[in-house]
């Protein structure tokens, strides 16, 4: 009995209650589109109101999202760190390596330096007269098609004179071939006019640099039966006494189709700084007929 009562009860409470929770989910629906309405309008009419309003909010939650903000950027920075360690780490033994090998090279070269000493001292070596270094900038090229020159800002006060070499940080550009009191040219070493006495470093095999106008010289009057090749090093011979001997020049680009051309180590479209060797040229004695001539031409007292 007692609970059919119950039954009764709950489904006359359900009966009534129905309609109002549907009535109540309209009046909720409508409420929010008056409410999202309203917002607007007052948007509109009062947008400083608004925005102290939007401030006045982000002022509030601001702490809690700097709250909930910094474990995650101590994680970020704790695996930074890490990510450093390791990279350091790696880098560290690298550099040991590294350091290994150029202490092995160094009593190599400590070793070859003690026996160069020893071999010049048996033969009585004649050193390399020294150079001396003059800097100067360039202030303007040729640019024509047919000539490969610079200007430079140095002339005879500065102690430039006609015939000595230019070279760069990378190695050789050209030589100069006219002074002025305050200015000099340099015939870049790719005019078709240059002429350099060259050796290839690895088989010593001497050639001349010929220019062609060209970003690539060729090696000129090199021996049939040379033994270079592609990435070969080339540096100035110091024959004819102009360049200084092992001037770096340029690498072999390619040696096999019977024209050896050369990629130079100077930058010659970017010059800026150069610097000129002064340097003591080595005048060749007399040869015998030009002896035997001149004791013909002196007359008798």
């Amino acid at each position: 009995m007692a609970r059919k009562l119950n039954f009764r009860t709950g489904s006359s409470i359900s009966r009534f209650a129905a309609p109002i929770k549907l009535l109540a989910h309209r009046f909720i629906f409508l409420f929010l589109i008056l409410t999202a309405i309203g917002t607007m309008l007052l948007a509109r009419a009062d947008s400083i109101a608004v925005e102290k309003a939007s401030v006045i909010v982000t002022d509030l939650f601001s702490p809690l999202l700097g709250f909930f903000s910094r474990p995650a950027a101590t994680i970020n920075g704790a695996v930074q760190k890490f990510e450093d360690l390791v990279r350091l780490h790696s880098e560290n033994e690298r550099l040991k390596a590294e350091n290994r090998r150029l202490k092995d090279w160094q009593m190599v070269a400590r070793d070859l330096a003690s026996q160069n000493r020893s071999l010049r001292s048996l033969m009585a070596f004649t050193a390399d007269p020294k150079s001396r270094q003059i800097s100067a900038r360039v202030v303007g090229d040729s640019g024509g098609a047919f000539v490969r020159s610079a200007i430079i800002n140095a002339g005879t006060r500065d102690g430039i004179e006609k015939g000595q070499a230019v070279i760069t940080g990378d190695g050789l550009a050209g030589r100069i071939i006219a002074v002025g009191l305050q200015s000099a040219r340099i015939l870049l070493v790719t005019d078709i006019n240059s002429r350099v006495p060259v050796l290839v470093e690895t088989s010593r095999d001497r050639a001349i640099l010929a220019g062609n106008n060209s970003g690539q010289p060729k090696l000129a009057f090199l021996p049939v039966i040379a033994a270079v090749k592609e990435g070969d090093r080339v540096v100035t011979s110091g024959h004819g006494g102009v360049f200084p001997p092992g001037l770096p020049v340029g690498t072999i680009l390619n040696a096999g189709d019977g024209t050896v051309r050369i990629a130079p180590f100077a930058q010659l479209d970017r010059l800026e700084f150069v610097r000129v060797l002064s340097y003591e040229k080595i005048v060749p004695p007399p040869t015998t007929g030009s002896r035997i001539l001149s004791k013909r031409n002196v007359s008798p007292p």
